[in-house]
């Protein structure tokens, strides 16, 4: 666990403890971080946005409830993140008001990169989004979404967030070795969603929450997807927006709704192998924002969570057009590049050039770094016939895929 966060999260830890009581009365700190944040918006808030504002509250108080050994760093660090999911939703709706022309931007023939994480969802992405007539949501523009193209502010807000990021790394150098992260590249678009299970699989489980989760419709969080990319096209050059969560994967029948035409590249991989890799991803998570991360809890939780995922997708896409989903076998897709990229360009109706392939090793590429990611699944409780039999004919069919 020692190797997972540095001796500058421990200082950090002491430094953060006398302003971090809030943890202890989530509630009343969540109303004060509001007060404040409105005072800036500079209006009275409307009923949907005190709706929104009271549903990051939840989610906060919800995490604060169910882990007593919720660090210091982790309480301000999920503060932070709930705080700037309201600042950029009150963002756009103030671009909204003053110009509703923002909502006759058409978001045509969307891709979702979706799969079990650990599964190439972020290399796919990353080489999708690279082609010319597409274009990926950058980490920055999904942390402050705005029609500001003036370079010099532009600049200034990359420059202050890529510090952020950088601050995080120096916490936890396994993120850098795990899921590398740069502020002015594609990203995950968990960054838009107001909610989802992101909370429980980076902090730790919250089943107050997770059960809000399951008994909610998911409908308004893709229409504000759907709005911040209307946002984010506004006065640009129309491109065919590349998103990628892996757990879109519970959404799918919803994202048709918002997005009649969206087309799904779904990666494939052992599942055995990929829970194991997503464990030790979450082992790196939880060390950051609790005391005593356990293996155990992180196993059980990552396997109910993406056994049902699966089911899921598996169910929505039996309603979907065949052509609307595309899959890409984790294996195909890394002993092969060269040859199996252009089939995924074809399969989403993309034309592969030679610009693209001038541009795939480069995709390809992974930092200069440490690139040790051990794990097994024995450490987080779990066994491979465990897993194999919750996945049940996955299993073998994600291994037909990779024939």
């Amino acid at each position: 666990m020692s190797s997972r966060i540095t001796v500058t999260a421990k200082l950090l830890n002491l430094a953060l403890a006398p302003a971090s009581g809030g943890r202890k009365r989530p509630e009343a700190a969540w109303r004060k971080t509001v007060t404040a944040v409105a005072k800036t918006h500079g209006r009275p808030l409307s009923e949907r946005e005190r709706q929104f504002t009271d549903e990051q509250g939840f989610a906060l108080s919800s995490l604060a409830r169910a882990a007593a050994d919720l660090t210091p760093l982790g309480w301000q660090s999920v503060l932070s993140d709930v705080k700037g999911r309201l600042e950029n939703h009150l963002r756009i709706n103030r671009i909204i008001t003053d110009h509703p022309e923002v909502l006759d931007e058409e978001i045509r023939r969307p891709v979702f990169v979706l799969g079990l994480p650990r599964t190439a969802t972020t290399l796919t992405h990353k080489i999708l989004a690279l082609a010319e007539d597409h274009r990926g949501p950058l980490m920055w523009e999904m942390l402050h979404t705005d029609i500001e193209t003036d370079p010099a502010v532009v600049d200034r807000r990359v420059r202050a967030l890529a510090r952020q990021i950088g601050a995080a790394q120096k916490i936890s150098p396994m993120w850098e070795i795990i899921h590398p992260v740069r502020v002015d590249q594609p990203e995950e678009s968990l960054f838009l969603l107001p909610h989802g299970y992101f909370h429980p699989l980076l902090r730790g489980p919250m089943p107050e929450y997770q059960r809000w989760l399951e008994s909610r419709d998911t409908t308004p969080d893709y229409e504000y997807l759907k709005l911040a990319l209307q946002v984010l096209q506004f006065g640009r050059d129309p491109k065919r927006w590349i998103l990628k969560y892996p757990l879109h994967l519970n959404d799918m029948a919803t994202i048709v709704k918002v997005f009649p035409d969206a087309t799904f590249v779904w990666t494939h991989r052992d599942p055995a192998t990929a829970l194991g890799s997503l464990c030790s991803l979450l082992e790196t998570a939880w060390a950051m924002a609790r005391k005593r991360p356990d293996p155990e809890a992180i196993g059980e939780l990552s396997l109910d969570l993406m056994v049902k995922a699966v089911e899921r997708a598996r169910t929505a896409r039996i309603a979907l057009p065949p052509e609307s989903v595309v899959d890409v076998p984790y294996h195909l897709l890394s002993s092969d590049p060269h040859r199996n990229v252009p089939k995924i360009y074809e399969a989403v109706g993309a034309e592969w050039t030679e610009r693209d392939a001038g541009n795939l090793d480069g995709a390809l590429a992974r930092p200069v770094t440490d690139r040790r990611h051990e794990y097994g699944l024995a450490r987080y409780g779990l066994d491979l016939d465990g897993v194999e039999a919750a996945f049940g004919d996955y299993t073998k069919l994600v291994a037909g895929f990779n024939r």
